[in-house]
């Protein structure tokens, strides 16, 4: 596929998958579908803009409104717990990796003379930052800990589930440095590149999540 072509088709997934976010922060802050969890309010947005249109559906179909705010309803599917986890997990990294891609850029950051391993390695410890911070977000308050108990906890459950995510990302990473070399955060086409990468990293992360919330390690969202 040539640059112009993939270029074009960057402009359009990215375009929609900006829309998508938006109507879901939309969904939720003007038309009140507020999450049960705060912390899922920044997360299904986020979500949105690698997942692209395809995220509205599992939005609607069981992240728009949880069993806590409809006291009717049964509990989520063990698959779909998974899927809010590995969102959950996805959205801190995504947002390390955005903000380090752009960082390691403007910075000229390389390791070993490798830009690809100079992102790699401020993406994965802004991501971490950035998940420990979600993920205390997320089990402080159900679990009443307070500010040093909520971040260990925080680092205890996160670390494995992130490792996993930043494995997928990054070997997609280096496959799409094998197939268009020249790729800058300048280009659009990038970020369709990083837009896949990072949902690799929530496929290898889903089952690393799926196990921490059967053994109770996790929380289900």
């Amino acid at each position: 596929m040539t640059h112009d072509t993939l270029d074009g088709i960057a402009k359009l997934f990215i375009g929609l998958s900006v829309a998508s976010a938006a109507w879901v922060l939309v969904d939720i802050f003007l038309r009140g579908q507020r999450q049960h969890m705060k912390i899922m309010e920044a997360v299904w947005p986020l979500t949105m803009l690698y997942w692209g249109p395809l995220g509205l559906i599992f939005y609607y179909w069981f992240g728009r409104a949880g069993p806590a705010r409809n006291p009717g309803h049964s509990k989520k599917p063990m698959w779909q717990a998974t899927f809010s986890g590995a969102s959950h997990c996805g959205s801190g990294c995504a947002l390390g990796d955005f903000v380090g891609d752009w960082l390691a850029f403007g910075l000229s950051f390389t390791l070993f003379g490798s830009d690809l391993i100079g992102k790699m390695l401020i993406g994965f410890v802004l991501a971490y930052l950035f998940g420990i911070v979600f993920q205390y977000f997320s089990v402080a308050p159900m679990r009443g800990l307070n500010l040093m108990d909520g971040i260990v906890t925080a680092v205890k459950i996160d670390t494995l589930s992130l490792v996993a995510y930043e494995i997928g990302m990054f070997a997609w990473m280096t496959f799409r440095v094998t197939l268009y070399p020249d790729l800058q955060p300048t280009d659009w086409a990038y970020w369709l590149m990083m837009q896949v990468a990072m949902i690799v990293g929530f496929l290898t992360t889903y089952p690393v999540n799926w196990w921490l919330i059967r053994k109770g390690i996790k929380e289900r969202m």
